[in-house]
């Protein structure tokens, strides 16, 4: 269990460097986070884009960085297709996402023979740092998936498992986020929760413990649960909300970072590669966290 970032970045100073492929680079804030990422963890990176842009900022952040590390390149699509490439040919083992539209990105990473597509669902995670909570909380998926059937919401599930796994959680708690914990097949997603908490049960989600359908005072609330005679292991102590559509995820994270004072990171899971995936507008900070969480 991670309290915060900065507990999360305690974990990453060792092991073998990685290579992270920036796709249109030439961003203040982008590079500002991939340079920071480098000082401070095993990290190597190429950078996709406008090699004068990408210099001209470089030297306003005090930075040089090796001319062999740039890949000049023009348009997005161009910027896109040149850093999947390098990813797809195994020179990468994180892809991120610069000054670019995530759809061009996705499109690109997406393609059958030259992309970086596994077999299962991609999937986006944003993992967040609030105040009010007393670790990182995962929102899952606010980002790809726009109105999930049961079978992608398993494999979201599948995905945010087999990943929370690498950040040593063993066995990952799961609240399946509704308006309400009651059962109604006139809110389909309720009845998507109560079949993967069957699922669960049943051992066909990994190693997890899924609730569901629960509405979000009971996610984190023993007491409101206690209240209303829900009995949970997952109230109160949720690692992750699994939410029931991406308007859901995207409502929920955006309030907590602007009404709540949360930090945020964020990534697509799923692919051959983590790939960093934030808001173009997203902080120098933010875009550091969701490197750290993609390596």
């Amino acid at each position: 269990m991670f309290a915060g970032f900065d507990e999360l970045r305690g974990g990453l100073t060792n092991g073998t460097p990685k290579t992270l492929v920036a796709a249109a680079a030439h961003d203040l804030h982008t590079l500002e986070a991939i340079y920071a990422a480098a000082k401070e963890f095993p990290l190597k990176y190429i950078l996709v884009g406008n090699r004068n842009r990408i210099m001209d900022i470089s030297s306003k952040l005090g930075c040089t960085p090796n001319p062999n590390a740039i890949v000049d390149a023009g348009s997005d699509a161009e910027c896109a297709r040149k850093a999947v490439a390098l990813v797809h040919d195994g020179l990468g083992d994180v892809l991120m996402k610069g000054i670019l539209e995530s759809g061009i990105l996705l499109k690109t990473a997406l393609e059958k023979n030259t992309g970086v597509r596994s077999s299962v669902t991609l999937s986006h995670l944003a993992v967040l740092e609030v105040p009010a909570y007393r670790k990182l909380i995962g929102v899952t998926d606010g980002g790809m998936l726009p109105t999930p059937t049961l079978e992608q919401k398993a494999d979201i599930v599948r995905n945010t498992v087999s990943f929370y796994r690498r950040l040593g959680y063993e066995r990952p708690k799961i609240a399946a986020l509704c308006a309400s914990e009651a059962v109604s097949g006139k809110i389909p997603e309720t009845v998507d929760a109560a079949k993967l908490q069957l699922m669960c049960r049943n051992g066909e989600l990994g190693d997890c413990l899924l609730e569901g359908p629960l509405s979000f005072d009971i996610a984190v609330s023993p007491e409101a649960a206690a209240i209303k005679g829900v009995s949970s292991m997952v109230s109160g102590d949720a690692d992750v909300f699994l939410v029931p559509n991406i308007t859901a995820g995207n409502v929920l994270s955006k309030g907590l970072i602007h009404w709540g004072g949360a930090k945020m990171a964020g990534c697509i899971l799923g692919a051959k590669v983590p790939i960093v995936l934030g808001s173009r507008s997203a902080t120098a900070e933010e875009k550091l966290f969701s490197i750290m969480l993609c390596i």
